[in-house]
């Protein structure tokens, strides 16, 4: 799997090097745009069903504060009736030789819009006054009615009763009504003495349901009403519920307090909101889908995918109309190139133009150019005039036939825009140069005939196209010793044409040095095809003829520079074996730089 995926990972990253700039900067922003538009869009819109939704939450909040306020206007007023006819009526009455009738239809007329009855029951069930009707049904106990054992339980409470019909008393017309009831344990007079009774206030439940049926028509969701164990005062839906054909979530939200929360009943999430009303412990229940909050979310949702492809659109044409515009003098550029491609070293065919950056890097390619033929120039000038001494000790680093293929693969490189390596191999040959020539001076440091190696082997990888590998562990304690220049580099170049170059295995080159016994020691290693013994035998013997590949200046030459200028036992050695590879050292005097100076100074 990992393999797959690094495959299909190289596959995008070719497909990608082989595309246009202009295509590439194109599909890049582009790509870029849409990821930023698309999770900008995905917030927005989040954002405003989220908003909506706190509004829509908010405004049936307010709702539920006016039906709040309404109900408690509502229960506020029947304990007004209830307190009214209590301490106003019958704390002022002896029952002995009093009647509550002519007060009690008083109240009741006055109050008989929203009023059902009014009633006062002793402690023992026996019917004291009542009104508008104040014969009670035969059959009818009222010490068996819960509104009764309710306010007889607990004395110094008042108690509001759920929706029922009030059938207790004749009916002259036989119509009964829906009442909810309020009753509370009272103190009757009897001959000066104190004896409980039960006040009885029915209140017409017709006034509720206006109330919730006229907030239930605004808006979205429903709103209805239980009292504290949860049982349904008022719903929207109560037929369909007591008769069993729809369901409520009634006694959850007996348990919540006063909030908004969300739940999951029958599959859909609800919001709802719970808002306690005092005196009673009931609670109002506003019920609204989730999805109904956002009341517009649907054609937000479309303006909103509108205005993203319509931005879309814009963002690429001007992503194509931008990367154009900064990639047409680049496309310039690489087309002026060409001229190098053909051959031409004329500076003048350079494009320069478009931006700071292209117009710099034009320059820095016209630079570049112009110092590779003035190089050229230089060298081959440099041949011309240099005196035969000189001549000698750059030919033995360089002919011309190295110094064609050099140039051959600088101009390859450029052609390849490869600037990079060209400039790279340049320098490295404008360094060769400059330890060659050493301003006139035989003798240089150790650290600079091996920066001249470098250099050489630098130049020849890219010639030979990295068929052999390079190593080079030099003592840094001799960097600062002396040495002839120029004897390095052509037993590096033996290495290459003659031992590596032909090996079929990869090639390697090494170059060691060290001190040992007071003495340097520099070898150089290759793992190439050997020498024959007998060919060993002549190199230091014998100057050899150039076969054309390398400097035309063999091993002899240097060994002849070495035994002249140091005398007694320096020069080179050579242990070969065929098929296993050549080491050829170098043996100097160890002598520091400083010491050298210091002994022409004194002569």
């Amino acid at each position: 799997m990992k393999n797959k995926l690094n495959a299909f990972l190289n596959r995008i990253s070719e497909g990608y090097k082989q595309r246009s700039i202009q295509l590439i900067i194109s599909i890049s922003f582009t790509a870029l745009a849409i990821i930023s538009m698309a999770f900008m869009e995905i917030m927005t819109y989040s954002s405003y069903l989220n908003n909506s939704r706190e509004t829509a939450v908010e405004s049936n909040k307010q709702i539920l504060d006016q039906v709040s306020w309404n109900l408690n206007t509502y229960i506020r007023n029947m304990m007004r009736i209830s307190d009214t006819m209590y301490y106003n009526v019958i704390k002022d009455k002896d029952l002995t030789y009093d009647t509550l009738d002519k007060e009690m239809s008083l109240l009741y007329e006055a109050n008989k819009d929203n009023l059902i009855s009014i009633a006062c029951v002793s402690q023992d069930g026996a019917l004291i006054a009542a009104s508008p009707v104040a014969t009670r049904k035969a059959g009818v106990d009222f010490k068996k009615q819960k509104w009764f054992s309710d306010a007889e339980e607990k004395i110094e409470n008042l108690h509001f009763s759920t929706p029922h019909v009030q059938n207790m008393f004749e009916s002259s017309n036989y119509r009964y009504y829906w009442v909810v009831s309020l009753s509370r344990s009272v103190e009757l007079t009897y001959f000066g003495k104190i004896r409980q009774g039960i006040l009885l206030v029915d209140m017409n439940f017709s006034a509720i349901e206006q109330m919730f049926d006229k907030v239930n028509e605004q808006g979205t969701g429903y709103v209805y009403l239980i009292d504290s164990n949860g049982e349904i005062i008022y719903h929207p839906n109560q037929k369909a519920i007591y008769s069993g054909l729809e369901t409520e979530n009634n006694l959850v939200a007996a348990s919540y307090d006063d909030g908004d929360y969300i739940e999951t009943y029958r599959g859909q999430e609800r919001s709802v909101i719970v808002k306690t009303v005092g005196y009673t412990g009931w609670k109002i229940v506003s019920v609204v889908p989730v999805n109904e909050l956002a009341v517009n979310h649907r054609q937000i949702r479309f303006i909103t995918v509108l205005i993203f492809t319509i931005t879309i659109f814009l963002i690429l044409f001007g992503n194509m109309f931008i990367s154009t515009v900064v990639t047409d003098p680049i496309i310039k550029l690489e087309n002026s190139l060409a001229y190098l491609e053909s051959g031409s070293m004329d500076p003048d065919n350079i494009y320069l133009g478009g931006t700071h950056e292209i117009r710099h890097l034009g320059r820095t390619i016209k630079a570049m150019v112009r110092q590779m033929r003035k190089l050229m120039d230089d060298m081959v000038k440099e041949q011309e005039e240099k005196t035969k001494s000189e001549l000698d000790a750059l030919q033995s680093q360089i002919n011309p036939h190295f110094l064609y293929n050099t140039l051959d693969s600088v101009v390859w490189m450029v052609e390849s825009e490869r600037y990079q390596e060209a400039i790279s191999m340049v320098t490295s040959l404008a360094t060769l140069f400059r330890i060659s020539l050493s301003k006139g001076n035989n003798i240089i440091t150790i650290k600079d005939e091996i920066t001249h190696a470098k250099n050489y082997m630098s130049i020849q990888q890219v010639r030979f196209k990295n068929k052999f590998e390079t190593k080079i562990d030099v003592d840094p304690a001799i960097m600062n010793c002396i040495t002839i220049k120029l004897i390095i580099q052509p037993l590096i170049e033996n290495a290459i044409y003659y031992g590596v170059n032909n090996a079929d295995d990869d090639g390697l080159i090494e170059v060691k040095g060290y001190e040992k016994d007071g003495d340097i020691f520099i070898e150089v290693r290759d793992n190439g095809m050997g020498i024959p013994p007998e060919t060993v035998a002549t190199l230091l013997t014998h100057k050899s003829e150039s076969r054309g590949k390398g400097s035309g200046i063999g091993l002899w030459n240097v060994n002849q520079r070495i035994n002249l200028y140091f005398k007694g036992e320096y020069g080179l050695y050579i242990d070969s074996e065929l098929d296993e590879g050549t080491t050829v050292t170098i043996h100097l005097p160890k002598i520091s730089y400083d010491e050298y100076k210091g002994g022409l100074s004194n002569e």
